[in-house]
């Protein structure tokens, strides 16, 4: 498993832990049952907080992309197509949004971006 933080960034550390195993996940370069890296490990091999592993880690749980078993260690989930499928279209959606209030923000009209929006479907 390869992480690369960026310590720059306007997004916090745990949810840019959280972002690349979920693509790492979808992708299938983490296959199912396989077994992630303690806590403890990953945060020493990141240099950063244990807690900030921990809290991405629960929210991979939460979202249902790993499952903990305590004792022996936190896992990739049994893959659920339909699970895999809406957190892409989730994470298409976020981007046309960011895009939209970018668009906003430079003053365009909703005419001016849907005919930008078929001009790019057209390409």
């Amino acid at each position: 498993m390869q992480i690369i933080l960026n310590n720059t960034s306007m997004v916090p550390i745990y949810e840019q832990l959280v972002g690349q195993i979920k693509n790492q996940i979808l992708s299938g370069e983490l296959p199912e049952n396989e077994p992630l890296p303690s806590v403890r490990a990953l945060s020493t091999t990141l240099k950063i907080s244990a807690l900030t592993v921990k809290k991405a880690y629960d929210k991979l749980e939460e979202d249902g992309f790993v499952v903990t078993v305590h004792g022996k260690g936190t896992y990739v989930a049994p893959t659920n197509r339909s699970l895999a499928v809406e957190a892409r279209r989730r994470a298409v959606e976020e981007d046309f949004t960011q895009a939209l209030d970018k668009a906003r923000a430079v003053g365009m009209t909703p005419d001016e971006i849907r005919q930008l929006l078929e001009l790019l479907l057209e390409e």
